[in-house]
């Protein structure tokens, strides 16, 4: 399975490429695709469009994984970025993708196990989990690769998400409101 992770913007869209092989990952390709603030949106949007039309074109991927938009402070902000996740949404169905949508919490519980994961510790889980040497950047780059892995987690059917495993209790017991990649992977049974 290919998978496409895509984390919406309108001056930024991260995007990742996936392979999920024999319960492996493979990173084929991940960054982003970049717009100019300074011009016109619908120009904007045609450079979205065209960006992930030619990754998806180049890799194949069978699904897209979106990240859901979630409370922006700025309603103009939130018309935006709408529209940009629309036309990557387009994109998707025109080139015949099965298309999935998670929110920010699915993809903390999908990558840490936990809800209010922050962004460093989602970024050291994705550099965990796909054997990288460093924490991928730029940030909407690694927020990518978090929602496809998190999709491929529920797909197979081990998304901390969507199973029914003992890990709520076990985080119940930790004291305060986050948790270390180490008490993580401790958790998890991951080697250090």
């Amino acid at each position: 399975m290919i998978v496409l992770g895509v984390d919406p913007g309108t001056a930024i869209v991260g995007y990742s490429v996936i392979e999920y092989v024999k319960s492996k990952y493979r990173i084929l390709d991940y960054g982003c695709v970049y717009t100019d603030k300074d011009e016109d949106m619908p120009v904007r949007l045609e450079k979205i469009y065209d960006g992930l039309d030619g990754i998806i074109k180049i890799w194949k991927p069978q699904d897209m994984a979106i990240e859901e938009l979630f409370f922006f402070k700025n309603q103009k902000t939130v018309i935006k970025v709408g529209q940009a996740r629309g036309v990557i949404t387009l994109c998707g169905q025109k080139n015949c993708l099965d298309l999935y949508s998670y929110t920010p919490l699915q993809v903390k519980m999908g990558i840490a196990g936990y809800g209010r994961a922050d962004k460093k510790q989602i970024q050291e889980m994705v550099k965990v989990i796909l054997g990288m040497d460093e924490i991928p950047k730029p940030d909407d780059a690694a927020d990518a690769l978090a929602i496809a892995i998190t999709h491929i987690n529920s797909k197979a059917g081990f998304g901390s998400f969507s199973r029914g495993d003992n890990l709520s209790k076990k985080l119940g017991k930790l004291e305060g409101n986050k948790i270390s990649v180490s008490e993580y992977k401790k958790l998890m049974g991951l080697k250090k």
